[in-house]
Order: structure tokens, then C-alpha cells, then sequence
């Protein structure tokens, strides 16, 4: 991961913030962008890319386009980027925990992390935006069609590595998907995503101008496992002697998300229109999360119009989301 940083003196706390695509913090104003509204209340922000996108794309001996680049999903996200950037923020502001914002696959990969027990001598708290683990129920037609078809296997088999939103790709991807009447491709953003409430034209446009970036097919293929199956688990390899190399074990290992301590502080919030962190997927997360957390350390914010990407560019989220949190934070 590469990160950008908005060091500004004016207190003590630490902020680290991850998604796939760390400009979408600062698309709006200052008084609508989280990483500013923290900035201005004393917070020293940091900010992180996803491995793979426009600014996160060096490699001690790979290039893009040698395919071995792109041999990695959220396991290793969660393994080996996150606890690096971790480190560095940690190392870099005098041993401070950090408290830690993740939307969406930024959230999967803390939990993923947390549930084996690590991290923890590094994080101060976390705030879920959108928390995504179980995926079995999704409401994205979409989603669900390109899961059913194992169409990310098919282009992995193809021998294609990179998926850019905006490559070729996509288009072929879209080709196939959009064949089928139940389909409405009309609104990509939508039918991926859910319906939006609360966004302005202008800010939609710097978003979509900024967030087509890339991920790796396989970083697809393992999140569309996690739609088919039931459960939280590593990349599976397709049969069980690539699985017994890699795991030693027939099946992929579960992440055990009920063994995450419960004295971290959380903050979740979740939307009501929400495709990918749906309502029924969620609530079997709190269900795992909550009733073994300590109610002091726990909050829950649902927020029936929301979809997936309001908590990050929705005009009220400094009103409906970001309020509540900074005041979850300075509690912790």
C-alpha cells in the first residue's frame, strides 16, 4: 500500500483510514470529507491505497503487467499490507495506537486480521463503514449473476489478471452480463451497488473519476467464494491438493470472526440500502460481533436510506455518520 498523509499538529489522536481507493476521503468539501472534518478536529490523518490501484502499483521486481503482480486477494491485503502500514503509522507518531476508519473491503480485512488475534497492540479502535464479511445474501443482481457463472474464473482461466473497471475486462464482462433482462446496466453504479440517497451530481462525477481502479481477478474470484459459500474463509483453490499445499487441510480455513476480543472498541454503521453490506449479511455479523462484545465498547448506527457509498460522499453523512463517530473516538 502506498498512503498519502495529512499531518497536522493540533493533537494528540491518530487516524488511519483504508478502502480501496484513499482519495474518496477528500472528494468533497471540507466541511463533507471525513478526512478533513477529522483533520480540523485535532486528528492526524493518514490515508492508504489498496495494493494494485493507480497509486499503490510499485514492486520491489514485478511490473503490472507481469501476471505473478497480480497473485494476491484481501488474504494477503490482510496478512501483509495492513499490519506494514500499521506499523509504519504507529512507527512514525511515537508508538501512538491508532484508531482505524475501513469501508467496505477495508473493513473485511481488519475483521480478518482481528480474528486471528493480530493488530491488536496497534489499533486503538475501529470504525466499520459498510462492514463486509459474510456476502452469501447480497442484493446486487448483478453480483450475484457474475458469481452464479463463475465468470472471474472464466477470465482468470482466460489468463487475465488485472480487473480495471475501465479495461477491457470490464467491457467483457459487461457483454455478457448485461445479455440477461433481469439486468439493469443502465446504472452501473446502482445495480452494483445499491440506490443512493444523498449524493450531488459534482461529487458522483470526482468519484467516478477517481475510483475506477484496479483490484486482481483473483481478489474477485475469492470474493465471489464468499457469495456462493457460507461463511469467512481464505482464498480456495479450487480442490483439495492445492488446498492441502497451501493450508494443509482439504477446505480453506474459516477466519473465526466470534473469536475477535471484545474489549476493541467498534463502531459500526451500516445502510438499509445497502447491495453489498445488505441488511441480512450484516446482522449476521453484529449477531457474531455483539453478543459477545462489551457493551461499553460497542456502538451500532443503521441508517434505513443509506447505500454503500453515502457513508463516504453522501451530502448528510457529517450530520447522520461522521458525528456520531468523531464522538465514538474521542471517547477511545
Amino acid at each position: 500500500m502506498v498512503f498519502l498523509r495529512l499531518r497536522i499538529q493540533r493533537g494528540y489522536r491518530y487516524y488511519y483510514s483504508t478502502g480501496s481507493w484513499c482519495v474518496s476521503w477528500v472528494l468533497g468539501t471540507p466541511k463533507q470529507s471525513l478526512g478533513f472534518i477529522l483533520a480540523d478536529g485535532g486528528f492526524d490523518v493518514w490515508f492508504a491505497n489498496t495494493r494494485g490501484t493507480n497509486s499503490s502499483r510499485n514492486h520491489t521486481s514485478l511490473t503490472p503487467d507481469d501476471p505473478e503482480y497480480w497473485n494476491w486477494t484481501w488474504d494477503q491485503l490482510a496478512a501483509y499490507d495492513l499490519p506494514a502500514v500499521l506499523q509504519h503509522v504507529y512507527d512514525h507518531t511515537g508508538g501512538q495506537k491508532v484508531h482505524y476508519i475501513g469501508h467496505s473491503l477495508g473493513t473485511l480485512i481488519i475483521l480478518a486480521a482481528f480474528s486471528e488475534h493480530r493488530l491488536l497492540h496497534l489499533v486503538r479502535s475501529a470504525v466499520l463503514l459498510c462492514p463486509i464479511a459474510y456476502l452469501y445474501k447480497t442484493k446486487s443482481k448483478l453480483t450475484r449473476l457474475a458469481t452464479q457463472i463463475l465468470l472471474a474464473e472464466a477470465f482468470h482461466f482466460l489468463g487475465y489478471r488485472e480487473f480495471n473497471p475501465v479495461g477491457p475486462v470490464s467491457h467483457e464482462i459487461l457483454l455478457i452480463i448485461c445479455g440477461d433482462p433481469e439486468i439493469d446496466c443502465y446504472d452501473l453504479f446502482t445495480a452494483v451497488m445499491g440506490p443512493d440517497c444523498c449524493l450531488n451530481a459534482s461529487t458522483v462525477c470526482n468519484f467516478l473519476q477517481h475510483a475506477t481502479q484496479s483490484t486482481s481477478i483473483k481478489n474477485l474470484i475469492h470474493m465471489s467464494q464468499m457469495i456462493r459459500y457460507e461463511g469467512v474463509r481464505r482464498y480456495d483453490y479450487g480442490n483439495a491438493k492445492e488446498n492441502m499445499k497451501h493450508y494443509n487441510q482439504p477446505r480453506p480455513p474459516l477466519y473465526n470472526l466470534s473469536s475477535i476480543p471484545t474489549h476493541v472498541p467498534m463502531f459500526l454503521t451500516h445502510g438499509g440500502q445497502d447491495f453489498l453490506g445488505d441488511v441480512p449479511d450484516t446482522r449476521h455479523l453484529l449477531n457474531t460481533l455483539v453478543r459477545t462484545h462489551d457493551s461499553d465498547n460497542m456502538e451500532v448506527l443503521y441508517v434505513p436510506d443509506y447505500a454503500h457509498a453515502d457513508f463516504v460522499i453522501g451530502y448528510n453523512a457529517p450530520q447522520l455518520v461522521y458525528g456520531p463517530m468523531v464522538d465514538f473516538l474521542q471517547r477511545h
